[in-house]
């Protein structure tokens, strides 16, 4: 299993809009992650239904719907764009403020993030990139798990991501924390039979 490749040296934004367009990158706190290989079919079935669920729930709800390749930059203050060392590529994100959406990117923090899991990518998007999005003030985070079915789902409390609540097809649908309209039925997302429902922990 190839692994996401991480580049030693420290780079900015304006190193990042010089490199090829045939290759993605990811820059976090002034490193630089390869975005090979190309995800999976699964991969893309969720990303499509996810992304056509975003399309239909907010076109009229004042927010904007972006699915990947699309250049998400969280500076660290008010440095320029050319400075700014963290630019990502998640494969959805939910955008209310139109002041952060541009031609070229989305500068600032967006409202829900979701990454759908590759073998090359899962420690990246559970680990360093879930810290930066922590700390940029993302107010949600799911990470999808296209393979083993399930959804964690992070929400920003007092500037700090708690244990995540995971989800899967036993539960049937789960719903946003910061838009609680936002519902998803995970049987038609993971495209898989239903399950016995999950059971309450016993009183005993």
């Amino acid at each position: 299993m190839a692994l996401a490749h991480r580049l030693p040296r420290h780079f900015t934004y304006a190193d990042y809009c010089r490199w090829p367009d045939d290759q993605r990158w990811e820059l976090i706190d002034g490193a630089a992650w390869d975005m090979s290989p190309a995800p999976s079919t699964a991969h893309q079935e969720v990303s499509m239904r996810l992304g056509y669920l975003f399309y239909g729930h907010f076109r009229e709800r004042g927010c904007r719907v972006f699915a990947a390749p699309v250049d998400v930059l969280l500076p660290a203050g008010d440095e320029a764009d050319e400075a700014v060392e963290t630019v990502v590529q998640p494969d959805l994100v939910v955008v209310c403020d139109p002041e952060k959406v541009r031609e070229a990117n989305v500068r600032g923090a967006p409202d829900l993030v979701v990454e759908i899991l590759s073998p090359s990518t899962a420690r990246k998007d559970e680990g360093v990139k879930r810290e930066r999005y922590q700390r940029a003030g993302v107010a949600e985070y799911w990470l999808v798990h296209p393979v083993d079915h399930v959804v964690h789902r992070y929400a920003l409390v007092e500037g700090a991501y708690r244990r995540p609540e995971v989800f899967g097809p036993e539960d049937g649908r789960f719903a946003s924390s910061r838009f609680p309209e936002l519902s998803v039925d995970l049987v038609e997302l993971f495209g898989v039979e239903p399950k016995e429902p999950r059971q309450p922990p016993s009183a005993e």
